[in-house]
């Protein structure tokens, strides 16, 4: 069979113009098909890296709008198994305006724990100092610097919306790290003596980090039964499920992306085989000349099949490409989930959507291309449109 293939090449360049309308068809769905399987695999599927695998988020059991008292983090450093306790609260803010280019992550915090609970967080000595001695500098990720144009020294005013004050801070480091790499952070003493009386000492979530992956489970179940019976109940969960929870603001993510995925295999299953309908009943004729000189059945059936395929195989390839610069696009856009930043297709989802436009290219080719092969010579002969 394989003394067939260069037949089999000229045979799908035979209609140039439907050929290239049908790659182009099948590598739009594997494109759209390739960047929701990456993000699937990103979301569901991908390992966390050995620093996220120790750290646990405390929030309020009821909702992250839900805060808790300053003073759960003491006991919670009690707990065995436990190396650190740092605050992570959200301020959120305006800077400069609404506009979604000017939107990143700002985060008031402790800045002597958090490079002890974030040790992949890299910035030189010197404005790691800096960043700790002065109550209202700040740290930023060098993407951000990047983006706004940012240098060491320069003021930026974040304008309060869920806290009523406005803040005055100075950039003393900036850092960098493999993924969440776009957030500023700050001192949240500076925070906590801005605030009303009322609102200090309440915090929205704790970053915990444990001292092995082995104890994080035992952790999580004891922080949160050491709160049960408090007003505010505690809910402790991975740094990645925590992540992963914000998703659920959207729905059944999981769903939507196996649905739309559905969708576009069938679509992809349908336009293939009307295409190959159209080639073998153009073709019949063909068939029987190709008979008369000696192909049997099983040699046109490969044929024919051979064709649907190797354009179904062509499509994916160039669609799984496409795919890859959606990625990279994705990835460069201001993101503030994180796992996005790292968005790729992988080898599994390549060799997938290779598989499934060969499926493809066999199923919607091999009815028409059995009933061609079982034609006589004379009805091959015979046919006409």
């Amino acid at each position: 069979m394989l003394r067939f293939l260069p037949l089999v090449f000229k045979n799908s360049l035979r209609n140039r113009r439907r050929s290239i309308l049908t790659i182009l068809s099948i590598a739009a769905s594997l494109c759209l098909l390739g960047v929701l399987l990456a993000m699937y695999h990103a979301f569901y599927f991908s390992e966390p890296s050995p620093e996220q695998a120790l750290r646990l988020v405390v929030r309020n059991r009821i909702s992250l709008a839900n805060v808790l008292p300053v003073s759960y983090q003491q006991r919670i450093e009690k707990v065995p198994g436990v190396r650190e306790v740092a605050i992570a609260q959200w301020f959120g803010g305006i800077y400069k305006d609404t506009d979604f280019k000017n939107f990143f992550a700002r985060f008031a915090t402790e800045p002597e724990k958090l490079f002890r609970v974030y040790p992949e967080y890299q910035t030189s000595e010197e404005q790691k100092r800096a960043f700790l001695s002065e109550r209202t500098a700040a740290m930023v990720g060098r993407p951000l610097v990047e983006r706004f144009g940012w240098k060491l020294g320069d003021k930026i005013t974040l304008i309060g919306d869920i806290y009523p004050v406005n803040l005055e801070l100075t950039i003393r480091a900036i850092y960098d790290a493999r993924r969440d790499n776009e957030n500023l952070f700050f001192h949240y003493q500076y925070l906590r003596e801005s605030l009303p009386a009322e609102r200090r000492d309440l915090v929205s979530t704790f970053v915990v980090l444990a001292e092995s992956p082995a104890v994080i489970d035992r952790v999580a179940a004891e922080i949160d039964s050491m709160f049960r019976n408090s007003p505010q109940q505690t809910k402790t969960e991975t740094e990645r499920a925590f992540e992963l929870s914000f998703l659920s603001y959207l729905g059944n993510v999981k769903l939507f992306l196996l649905a739309v995925c559905g969708a576009v295999t069938f679509t992809l299953l349908l336009v293939s085989g009307n295409t190959m309908a159209m080639s073998v009943r153009e073709r019949v004729r063909e068939v029987g000349i190709l008979k008369t000189v000696g192909f049997t059945p099983g040699g046109v059936l490969f044929l024919i099949v051979g064709e649907a395929v190797l354009i179904a195989l062509a499509g994916a390839v160039l669609g799984l490409l496409f795919a890859h610069g959606i990625c990279e696009i994705i990835r460069q856009g201001p993101i503030t989930f994180a796992d996005l930043k790292a968005l790729h297709v992988p080898p599994a989802v390549m060799a997938f959507g290779l598989g499934l436009a060969g499926f493809v290219g066999v199923l919607s080719s091999f009815i028409p291309a059995w009933g061609a092969s079982r034609r006589s010579i004379v009805e091959c002969l015979r046919f006409t449109d």
